[in-house]
């Protein structure tokens, strides 16, 4: 069973009655990240009214912080919050610029504002699932590898790496409950004329049927 985070980091502006939001995304894995992070927008937008921000961290989302940064209470850290957990996410940390224009937008313009910024932000960056999985590599001789190459595309098992030597090496990555309907079913193509070594199970990121590595 996999959790939902970000597959990157990235941002996304906009302009909200003369005052400019801009949402800033990134996956991280420890509260210290995400505090690295905060200070670095911060950071980099000094001259900015105010960077609201929130994040969650952890499998079980036990990690939640947010911080309205001088907008009134509840208008802008909670709003960001609640856009992260509506998504489903985890292990993501969200920071919203505000410029201000001179306008005010009252509590529900600065709620849906801060929403917007946080939601923008997230499609920008991409949501993947992350998953556990392994990376499993399989050699064989020539004459077999348009078979395999043919039964992975059927399949939807992306081959990451092909090595050709006196023999070819495939890689593909995986998750744990398909290791061994991928075996069966190489080995059955093969007669049996192939080997496999399957790396220690970790995590990896999930974008529709493909796996990638951190």
């Amino acid at each position: 069973m996999g959790y939902l985070t970000v597959k990157g980091e990235a941002s996304s502006e906009f302009e909200e009655r003369k005052s400019v939001f801009i949402g800033h995304v990134k996956r991280v894995q420890t509260e210290e990240e995400a505090k690295e992070f905060v200070n670095k927008i911060k950071s980099l937008h000094r001259e900015a009214r105010h960077n609201v921000y929130a994040y969650v961290i952890g499998e079980n989302k036990g990690i939640q912080r947010y911080s309205d940064d001088g907008e009134p209470q509840g208008t802008g850290g909670i709003p960001v919050l609640e856009v992260i957990k509506k998504s489903g996410l985890t292990d993501t940390v969200v920071v919203v610029t505000r410029y201000f224009g001179g306008i005010l937008l009252g509590a529900g313009g600065l709620v849906r504002a801060y929403s917007k910024g946080a939601s923008q932000g997230i499609k920008e960056a991409g949501i993947v699932e992350k998953v556990k999985g392994c990376s499993m590599n399989i050699v064989l001789s020539y004459d077999l590898m348009g078979k395999v190459q043919y039964v992975c595309e059927q399949n939807n098992w992306y081959i990451e790496k092909v090595d050709y030597s006196d023999k070819v090496s495939m890689n593909l990555y995986c998750e744990m409950d398909k290791v061994d309907r991928i075996k069966n079913e190489i080995v059955e193509i093969t007669s049996g004329n192939c080997s496999f070594s399957v790396s220690d199970e970790q995590y990896y990121f999930k974008q529709g049927d493909r796996l990638f590595s951190q």
